[in-house]
């Protein structure tokens, strides 16, 4: 069964500039403040008409830019306002913001250096710094950024939501759960919080409290079927099969094109016997995806259960083919082999599975092909 894949999210701090604000340029950041972009750059563009070197405009134009994810737009506005005054850490640190969201990690990781050098204490600078250390995969890094920003403060949920989930993918899951539940704190209305602090519960085996946090967060948030997915994992594992049936149903009626979600809610109806409503869900899953080796694996073990051989034979082959790697294929193969008393073509499976390391095939293998 799958769990939810987690990532970080991207936040975008606006930096506050210090300057004599001209009236078009207060005007310029509230228009920003509101999301109206296209309003605030037809300000600016005036502003620059007048005095193209006022780099309190370049920056504000760049912000509204990077608004409307003209972020090649907002780098040109930065490096020009940058080529006019080196020091000034926030553009540094906005143009590594939209060299991120372009995907130049290296880049925006050399705009971020800069910015710290020049303002150690710039929180915002060493949390976008962790989050471009982390698209690198410097995990590390990014959890020393974190740290950093969270010692600097203020305190903030998204800062402590982003250390929370690089514990989690680092495996600490107990300190990950303290990350969230600070984030909480300060935050109690943000669903995605409860449900990845249960992902975190989920992962350190407390499926009861996992549960309570997915209560929580399909509270705060009905229409997410990844929510009701993961409820299901947790009830699932506490052998709530009537609950779990219950949440991959609602989370399909939510979105009925997840391949996943028909998996899992067939490997329910599978612990509950139910063998036609398990290979209607297997069969439902491939037809959306039929990539995956897993749902054909599934289906074979309902399709031998109603002694289908000659079903569970084809999913097992088709399953091979996708993916030849598997010894646990090749093993469930060479049981429907032997159930059809094909003995030599189950032996021929034994050994593909032997050679891949499967200890329960070397046995049999003993004792059906001497």
């Amino acid at each position: 069964m799958q769990k939810s894949s987690l990532t970080l999210f991207l936040m975008l701090w606006l930096p506050a500039l210090l300057f004599g604000q001209s009236e078009p340029l207060a005007g310029a950041k509230q228009k920003i403040e509101a999301g109206d972009f296209a309003g605030a750059r037809a300000l600016l563009n005036t502003v620059l008409q007048s005095d193209p070197k006022n780099r309190a405009a370049l920056t504000l134009r760049a912000e509204a830019r990077m608004g409307q994810e003209d972020h090649y737009g907002a780098i040109a506005d930065l490096t020009y306002a940058l080529e006019l005054d080196s020091s000034d850490h926030r553009a540094l640190n906005l143009r590594g913001e939209a060299k991120m969201l372009l995907g130049d990690d290296e880049g925006a990781i050399n705009d971020f250096d800069k910015a710290i050098r020049l303002n150690p204490k710039f929180a915002d600078a060493y949390t976008n710094r962790g989050l471009a250390k982390y698209n690198i995969e410097d995990l590390q890094g990014a959890y020393f950024d974190f740290s950093k920003a969270l010692d600097l403060g203020p305190p903030d949920a998204d800062k402590y939501f982003n250390r929370g989930l690089l514990k989690a993918e680092l495996g600490e899951y107990v300190s990950a759960i303290d990350d969230y539940t600070k984030a909480i704190e300060l935050d109690k209305e943000d669903a995605s919080l409860y449900n990845y602090r249960g992902v975190a519960y989920y992962a350190a085996g407390n499926f009861k409290e996992a549960i309570a946090d997915y209560d929580m967060a399909i509270k705060l948030d009905p229409e997410d079927p990844l929510k009701y997915e993961n409820r299901g994992l947790a009830r699932s594992a506490l052998e709530d099969y009537e609950g779990a049936l219950a949440d991959y149903t609602r989370a399909i009626e939510l979105d009925p094109e997840e391949p996943d979600t028909y998996n899992l809610r067939g490997v329910i109806k599978f612990n509950l016997e139910d063998h036609d409503g398990a290979i209607a869900d297997y069969t439902k899953a491939i037809e959306i995806d039929d990539t995956n080796p897993v749902y054909y694996d599934n289906r074979a073990l309902s399709r031998m259960e109603k002694e289908d051989y000659q079903g569970a034979l084809e999913d097992y082959t088709t399953s091979i083919e996708l993916y030849p790697q598997d010894p646990e294929t090749y093993y469930q193969r060479a049981l429907v082999k032997i159930a059809m008393n094909n003995q030599y073509d189950a032996c021929l499976d034994l050994k593909q599975a032997d050679m891949r390391g499967s200890v329960e095939a070397k046995a049999l293998l003993k004792k059906h092909c001497k």
